[in-house]
């Protein structure tokens, strides 16, 4: 459901970045237990709560295994080939989605399937801050460092495609600073890549 304040010139996307092979966890993280689901099924719920249409995720490592357990949302699931490649490929698949099969997409949140503290008002606080400034590229701050999830205004979609496989959307964050406008997240600096940073998140 929309808010009031954020206007409907056109939509605003998400794409979620899944293809990873999880090596460092050993199992494929997406499917971790949390807060009775998954880690991929609670940033999918996440999303769908938003003010975000359509919704992309993108899959490559156990696609298969992974697949059957978000089926049943509606979304739009995407398969890249080329996961073993990097993160860059994977943003590249989820665009080039979006680009084909749907009409006036006015913008597009990237984000991952990784950081469990990733809320709702996050989302929608990014899209909100997309209108009401200006900025064509809306970012997360925690630490000393601006990442995911981050907005991209249309104007970036063909320059986030070809992207090096091996970079990730921090590249244009960086090379657009002067375009980026941030938002507070300070939980954003929580990510689960190993076994230990799962052991920490079930202790929370």
């Amino acid at each position: 459901m929309r808010t009031s304040n954020i206007p409907v010139e056109g939509h605003i996307a998400i794409i979620i970045l899944a293809a990873g092979a999880s090596t460092r966890m050993g199992s494929p993280k997406q499917l971790l237990s949390y807060q009775g689901c998954s880690l991929l099924s609670h940033t999918i719920e996440t999303t769908i709560a938003s003010v975000c249409q359509p919704i992309v995720v993108v899959l490559g490592a156990n696609a298969q295994q992974i697949h059957s357990e978000v089926s049943q949302y509606s979304i739009k699931i995407v398969e890249n080939p080329d996961w073993h490649l990097g993160m860059g490929s994977s943003i590249r698949s989820g665009i080039l989605s979006l680009s084909n099969c749907y009409e006036n997409i006015e913008a597009a949140v990237i984000t991952v399937c990784d950081q469990p503290f990733l809320s709702t008002e996050i989302i929608n606080n990014l899209v909100a801050a997309y209108y009401s400034t200006g900025k064509p590229i809306v970012a997360c701050q925690y630490a000393d460092t601006l990442g995911v999830p981050v907005l991209f205004s249309q104007s970036f979609f063909s320059e986030l495609t070809t992207l090096d496989e091996t970079v990730g959307a921090k590249k244009l964050i960086n090379k657009y600073d002067k375009e980026v406008f941030s938002i507070p997240f300070p939980l954003g600096i929580i990510d689960i890549d190993t076994p230990r940073d799962y052991q920490e998140l079930q202790k929370k």
